[in-house]
Formats: C-alpha cells, structure tokens, sequence
C-alpha cells in the first residue's frame, strides 16, 4: 500500500465543499462527493442505532437505494435532529435539490448532517449552498468537502492509498458523541476497484476500526458510513485496504477526542464468549474514573478491575488483582497507553481505542450551545 496526497479523490469521483453560513465562523459547511456518470456505482449505507435517529438518516432509510448511491449531499453545522416534520422535509429538499444539480435520480443521492441537535435547519441557505457546491465540484475538490464535514473536529480527516492498482480514497469527521453504532461519525469512501459485495464488505471493515472506538460512549443520532465503488479499474479490492484505511480513520478520530490529550487501548483476554470480551472492554474506555486515570498517568489498576467487575455483574471471575489486570502504561509519559485484562474463564477476547477525559472536554461540552 502507497499512501497519496490525502486530499485526492479516487479516479471518477468529484467532490466540492463551500460556506452557506450554518457555522458562526463562516467556515465551510455543505458538500458534495459524486462519482462520475458513466460509472457503474455499487455501494453500500451504514445509519446510526440510535431509536433517536435524525431527518438525514430517515431519509437515507426510507428514500435511498443503498446499493446505487451516486452521491452525497452534506452540511455541517446543523445535525437536523429531533426538528420534527419539517426537518424530515428540510433533509428531502437537499436530496432532490442535489440531485437534479448533478442529474442522478433522487434515491442516487444519500444526505448527511452534523452539528447542534434540536436546532431548525436553515434550508434555504443550505439549498443555495448545494447549488453552487454542485457547480464547483472536481476531482480536486477533496480538501473542500473534508473542511465542508467537520464540527468540533480540530482538524479534517481524510487519506487516500492505492494498492493492487486501485485507489481508496476516504473523508471522515468525529470527535464528540462518540461510540459505535454501525457508524461512529460521518465517514465517505471512494474507490475505483470492483467491490463484488459492497454491504458485506464494508461492514466487516467497520467491525474491525470504526466498531472498535469510543470517546465518550455516546452513539450519535446522526451517524453515517457510505462506501461508493464504481470498478472502473477492473480489478479487485486487495484484501486489508479498506480496513486499513477506516482504521487509519478511526484512530484519528479518538486522538481528536474533544479535549483529548491521551489515547488508551484496552485488551480484554480469557472472556468466555466474544459478547463478554466486547462488554467488558468498553466498560473499562467509557469508565470515567479510567479515562481520568488515563488524563492524568495514574496507574490505578483497580479501576480497570472495578469496571471489569461491573460489567460482568453476578458472575464469579475470583480476585482481579495485579496479576491479572496490567495498568502500568497508565502512568507513562507516551501519548498512548495499552492496558489488558485476563479474566480466566475462557479463550475469547476484544480490543477498543478510547481516549481520555480532559477538563477540555467537559469545557467544550459545557459551551456547546452557549
């Protein structure tokens, strides 16, 4: 694998980014990624769990062909969550205005959006900024649309990687109200390799990077993941690539954790089944008091042992003492720290990326809307 210029698109893809005036400090706040129209586009559409899922996502569920998805349509600074009807209007005015701006059929047009919930969108702002977004877009364009996703981000997140003589190329924004969901943020991926399953694929890709992280073990209402491949390579997505990138992506985001000055890793060994291991490490990255640990290079093992043992409340797993529960990386002087567990009662066992608590975050957080 060869990493590019991150900013690049892949091959046949075009994407613009441009201010409409959602953000207060007029940054960029809609864009577009399209792939060209003489591609023959497979895809696939990841939406957030959360029951209180937004007007985007809705729309995305009940309005897209998640298999044909041409292009995106994105603004950032309005999440467009819990605004009622209206909102779910809102979001079906930026599909169709998108997609007769590129010329693609509605349901070819998937819409995402990021930013303060409860809050009703501007719309009329935001369809003259998919008008002239569309008008702009290029395949030079991948610098914009990153800027056009971000909220609370301190910077974009993007890479592109060819391998095996294809192209990968990805934009993703995440920081805040983060923690798995079949998608933990806004992420878009373009490639030009023949995908022969999209969906499959890139759920497995997400199990492996996006699945595995956590800031503060909040699942979004607005959480987004799509994959377009047009093929147009003729060959085949070498095995590792995707997940790669997403993983590459996925850490970023953690580092970027609101506030954050330490990235954790905790390894849950000897679960008796999968499920058990994955309980039990996310436990540990969303305990406060171990996130806290982590801010302040504690080595405070029993808090590790205390939220293993609430996680596995009833069962009996004998003392976690020491020798079991590894925390010396706690107090390191590194910007990362690996901590592990042996819970002895089996052979499964789970990972997950977190990040500390900073008086930061509880600032950021405090601030949001006022």
């Amino acid at each position: 694998m060869v990493e590019a210029e991150p900013t690049a698109l892949a091959p046949g893809f075009r994407a613009a980014g441009v201010a409409c005036g959602l953000k207060s400090d007029g940054g960029t706040d809609v864009g577009i990624v399209a792939c060209d129209a003489a591609a023959e586009i497979g895809s696939a559409l990841l939406l957030t769990r959360n029951a209180a899922a937004a007007a985007p996502v809705r729309v995305c569920r009940e309005r897209c062909d998640g298999a044909s998805i041409r292009a995106a349509v994105v603004n950032s600074g309005n999440a467009n969550a819990a605004t009622g009807e209206q909102g779910y209007a809102d979001a079906v005015a930026m599909q169709e205005r998108c997609a007769a701006a590129i010329g693609v059929e509605a349901a070819a047009v998937a819409v995402a959006e990021t930013g303060t919930i409860g809050v009703p969108l501007d719309v009329d702002r935001v369809l003259d900024g998919i008008d002239r977004a569309a008008a702009s877009t290029g395949p030079a364009g991948g610098a914009d649309f990153s800027a056009a996703i971000m909220t609370t981000d301190a910077g974009p997140k993007r890479c592109c990687i060819t391998a095996g003589g294809v192209t990968v190329s990805a934009q993703a924004k995440g920081a805040g109200m983060i923690e798995p969901g079949y998608a933990t943020m806004l992420c878009f991926v373009q490639t030009d390799a023949v995908v022969s399953d999209p969906d499959r694929t890139l759920r497995g890709a997400v199990a492996e990077s996006f699945e595995r992280i956590t800031v503060d073990g909040q699942m979004s209402t607005n959480d987004t993941v799509l994959l377009q491949a047009t093929g147009a390579s003729g060959l085949p997505l070498p095995d590792g690539v995707l997940e790669a990138v997403l993983l590459q992506l996925a850490l970023a985001i953690v580092a970027d954790g609101e506030g954050a000055s330490r990235v954790g890793r905790i390894e849950v060994r000897g679960a008796a089944e999968p499920g058990e291991a994955e309980r039990v490490a996310r436990a540990v990255a969303n305990s406060p008091l171990v996130k806290t640990a982590l801010y302040g290079r504690d080595p405070n093992w029993g808090r590790i042992a205390q939220a293993a043992g609430q996680a596995l409340a009833g069962a009996d797993i004998g003392e976690l003492g020491p020798e079991r529960v590894d925390a010396d990386e706690l107090g390191g002087d590194g910007p990362e720290a690996g901590l592990s567990i042996d819970l002895g009662r089996g052979g499964a066992s789970a990972h997950v990326f977190f990040s500390d608590l900073t008086h930061d975050y509880i600032r950021i957080n405090a601030e949001y809307t006022t």
